[in-house]
């Protein structure tokens, strides 16, 4: 057979996947979630078979409470029959399926409900959202499922219509098995990597940045949901927005095209006549259509040119204005069948080459946008998502001042949920699918079973990566927050996979999105010297950002993120809250280790962060709470000094920066702004001031004063004031000086290296940069700490405290101001951290949205800080407590 008939063929079968029924995100008219009263059996300790379980008669007496969704171990977790995987090393407790098999983690799971038999032409379907990684399904005494059902991303949908019982109390029994191939968790990125044969999670056989899951997430881990429809059902809507030309944020528009269709199942054995018809923004579309019997049609409605339209922008250009677009079917024009609401963002995304940078830059809505985004793994590592944790962790990065996310391709599709939250706060997405350089032989690996060359070919099943890619681009297309495809992390899919993925299916179902091959591809940006990556992980001399030259699309860069003392104590064991040991040169075995670390610090990936050369300028750590207080000095300045260099080269060297990474799904040490339980550390505070939209820094290689503008339009009579203070807080004036500044633009003021170094020489200093508008109101301030002529932080060690004047009052429910006030003639007050503690326990409350935290104030100068949290329904006011850097901490109660 040729190569072309070969092609050919490939695209006929692709067209085919792509006509499978499946269903969208978006709300359906007339569904509910099947989310309680589960019970579960291990398969080992059920005889019967799935025909008589699903029978109401069957007795499930001592049969377990099951979550659902949710994993095996979920369950296990929420029955006690484990301890909490997350803490101490009580994962090592936990049998790994590697050693058990398949059959330990098998499991039956049940759930009866109440669901008549409909009337007339009305149907009842039973779909999943996610199971893994294959099953069978009983109702009522007969098999659901007449073909396999494997593969960890895949929704499916059934019609129950005729299975349901005449007395309407129904009994659903599924049994789950595990991933066919569950991998050795012998260390290795993805443990040997046979994880990665199956269409599924890689990293639940062990990453650097976490430890097995001992299931491999193995269970009914999505949601459960019965629809009831009329004849005909309504599927997969898709809606595409174009935005032509170049627009402003704000404004009058020129109108935007919409262009909507779905898909139509004629259930019935007779022809049905009538409109799709789909209402957005007070305008109304309306196509009249024939149904075939028994037949799945996709209909295209007319375009649709929308007058003035809300346009949505990413984070920090503009607003996030989110149309509904309710999609319906009407038989003979008036009976409705079924219908969708779809949340609709109007925007456009595009892409050009920059051949300044020789990098891709991305353009929404015809504007070009910096990048300045986060690597995510998953929300989860256990699966147990909330659209409350999505939000937080979204609203999180956008605070950080990022506009973009990007899924790694070790984990999944991410759910409707999450986008709805990206959709809300303006964050870009960037969709990896499910490959990784490590598992799938990019690199040769002497922890992996087999080599590259079957690696390369991985998964076994390249059809159902296919159709689960075609399922999982309808699930997510429509949401305006989806900016960019990516093949794979760090290594392309097999051509079998890239070829159709990137020809056939994504034109045909999207169409209107960035496609990368693979995360840090050529395709992507090029360095001086040709080729593209990422990198560096590891702590850097915050110089090291401003005048070393990386990847001009760099889509991993960047390691630290331990927590402060009561983030470690959430998770580590009292006796093991033991802070790290270093180790100097004279006692240090050749090439041995500089530091020696408590085991399960180790067990939660402390071990290769590297603190030690940055910890040390401020002094070794006394203990565990010294040594996490100072890290979080470093974790700030890091991440600041990181957005920093990038931003100070932006258009000229780079188009955007991607950190890895920005959030933890367990209780790892490694790359993350806010811990697993939501609390911030330094890094997220940091990196927000240096992503500021408009934001003053100082070059610590040359001493050029900076201001950076991201808006899109330029900014005139803007004033820097710049300042140095000493220890004792004497004030130093640089210059006071009014900056016109361009649209998205970085624009050098003067060098003030000479100065800052002889006022710095003893015991360092405070360099204070504050950006005022024509009427003197603050716009942003940024205060660095400088070390002494020696490199060290002598200064801070004899820093005095300076109490500040606080009080707080209630806004409204959930919503705090603080105001702070640093009297004149004293030290600068010093990286202060406000914190919301319960009023009995003392404990902080979690999650809380800080406006500002770890910052300094000068001399007689005053801040205000709001705070938003969820309140606990009849809880107390919360306290506020404020500590500083020399150990002051203050305690005040909130008036209401």
């Amino acid at each position: 057979m040729s190569k072309t008939t070969k092609f050919r063929l490939l695209k006929m079968l692709f067209s085919l996947l792509i006509l499978f029924a499946t269903f969208n995100q978006s709300s359906a008219q007339d569904q509910y979630e099947l989310n309680s009263g589960w019970l579960c059996m291990p398969s080992t300790q059920v005889k019967a078979k799935g025909t008589e379980i699903s029978n109401a008669t069957f007795s499930l007496s001592g049969w377990k409470k099951a979550v659902v969704p949710g994993t095996v171990l979920t369950t296990m977790l929420e029955n006690k029959e484990v301890p909490d995987p997350f803490f101490g090393m009580n994962n090592k407790l936990i049998p790994d399926i590697y050693e058990t098999g398949r059959d330990y983690y098998t499991y039956w799971f049940t759930k009866d409900f109440k669901e008549a038999i409909p009337g007339a032409d009305g149907q009842v379907w039973l779909k999943f959202r996610g199971i893994n990684y294959s099953c069978d399904i009983f109702l009522n005494g007969k098999k659901v499922n007449d073909k396999p059902f494997k593969g960890m991303y895949l929704r499916k949908t059934f019609n129950i219509t005729s299975l349901l019982s005449k007395s309407g109390t129904n009994r659903l029994a599924v049994i789950v098995y595990p991933p066919d191939e569950v991998g050795n968790p012998n260390g290795g990125q993805g443990g040997d990597g046979t994880i990665a044969k199956g269409v599924a999670h890689q990293y639940t056989a062990g990453w650097d940045w976490i430890r097995p899951i001992r299931d491999r997430n193995t269970g009914i881990w999505d949601k459960v949901y019965i629809e009831r429809t009329g004849g005909v059902s309504l599927d997969n809507p898709h809606v595409v927005t174009l935005v032509p030309g170049k627009r402003e944020a704000s404004g009058p528009q020129q109108p935007a095209i919409i262009k909507v269709s779905a898909e139509l199942k004629n259930t019935t054995a007779r022809p049905v006549t009538g409109n799709l018809v789909y209402t957005m923004g007070g305008q109304k579309v309306t196509k009249s259509v024939t149904l075939k019997p028994n037949s799945t049609n996709e209909i295209n409605l007319p375009e649709l040119s929308f007058a003035n339209p809300k346009l949505w922008w990413p984070a920090g250009y503009g607003k996030q204005d989110l149309y509904a677009l309710k999609i319906s079917f009407l038989e003979k024009g008036t009976k409705l069948c079924d219908s969708q609401t779809v949340n609709v963002g109007i925007r456009e995304i595009q892409t050009a080459w920059n051949v300044t940078t020789k990098s891709k830059e991305v353009l929404v809505n015809g504007q070009k946008i910096f990048i300045k985004g986060g690597n995510w793994i998953i929300s989860d590592a256990m699966l147990r998502f909330t659209d409350a944790r999505y939000d937080t962790e979204i609203r999180y990065h956008r605070d950080m001042n990022l506009n973009l996310i990007r899924i790694w391709g070790g984990a999944l599709i991410e759910r409707p949920e999450f986008y709805q939250a990206c959709d809300k706060y303006g964050m870009l997405v960037l969709q990896d699918f499910w490959m990784s350089g490590d598992c799938n032989g990019r690199w040769e690996d002497p922890m992996k079973l087999e080599d590259q060359w079957k690696r390369r070919k991985y998964p076994d099943d390249h059809h159902l990566f296919l159709e689960s890619a075609t399922d999982m681009i309808k699930m997510v297309r429509n949401h305006a927050s989806l900016a960019i495809w990516c093949g794979g992390n760090e290594i392309t899919p097999p051509d079998d996979i890239l070829i159709p993925l990137r020809d056939s299916i994504l034109p045909k179902l999207d169409g209107t999105r960035w496609f990368i091959d693979y995360s840090n591809s050529d395709s992507m940006s090029l360095n001086t010297i040709g080729g593209n990556g990422d990198g560096p992980y590891t702590i850097q001399d915050v110089s090291t950002f401003w005048k070393d030259r990386t990847f001009p699309f760099n889509s991993e860069v960047g390691s630290v993120g331990v927590g402060d003392l009561e983030s470690l104590e959430r998770f580590i064991p009292k006796a093991n809250l033991i802070a790290p040991v270093y180790i100097t040169p004279e006692k240090r075995e050749a090439k041995g280790p500089s530091e020696k670390v408590d085991s399960v610090w180790d067990y939660h990936n402390y071990l290769g962060v590297g603190y030690e050369q940055h910890i040390l300028p401020y002094g070794k750590p006394a203990d565990v709470a010294d040594f996490a207080k100072k890290a979080q000095l470093v974790n700030y300045d890091q991440y600041r000094g990181l957005m920093e260099g990038f931003s100070a080269h932006m258009w000229e060297w780079y188009t955007g920066v991607i950190i890895w990474k920005t959030q933890n799904p367990w209780t790892s040490m490694r790359g993350q702004m806010y811990d697993y339980y939501l609390d911030p550390n330094a890094c997220l505070f940091g990196l927000r001031s240096g992503s500021e939209p408009l934001h003053a820094m100082y070059n610590p290689v040359d001493g050029m004063l900076m201001v950076v503008n991201n808006g899109f339009k330029g900014k005139q009579n803007i004033m820097l004031d710049a300042r140095v203070f000493d220890m004792d807080g004497k004030e130093t004036s640089l210059t006071k000086v009014f900056c016109f500044l361009d649209p998205a633009s970085t624009k050098k003021v003067m060098s003030v290296k000479k100065i800052v170094d002889e006022l710095s020489a003893k015991k360092g200093s405070f360099l204070s940069l504050q950006l005022l508008d024509e009427n003197k109101n603050l716009l942003s301030t940024n205060l660095y700490w400088l070390a002494d002529s020696k490199g060290g932080y002598s200064g801070l060690n004899e820093l005095k405290g300076s109490a500040l004047k606080m009080t707080a009052k209630q806004l409204k429910s959930g919503q705090i101001e603080v105001s702070l006030s640093n009297p004149a003639n004293g030290p600068v007050s010093f990286f202060n951290r406000v914190s919301l503690v319960n009023a009995q326990t003392k404990k902080r409350v979690l999650p809380v949205f800080y406006e500002d935290n770890y910052f300094s104030i000068l001399p007689g100068a005053d801040k205000k800080i709001i705070i938003d949290y969820q309140p606990e329904k009849g809880a107390s006011l919360p306290m506020i407590t404020l500590t500083n850097y020399v150990g002051q901490e203050q305690t005040i109660q909130i008036n209401p």
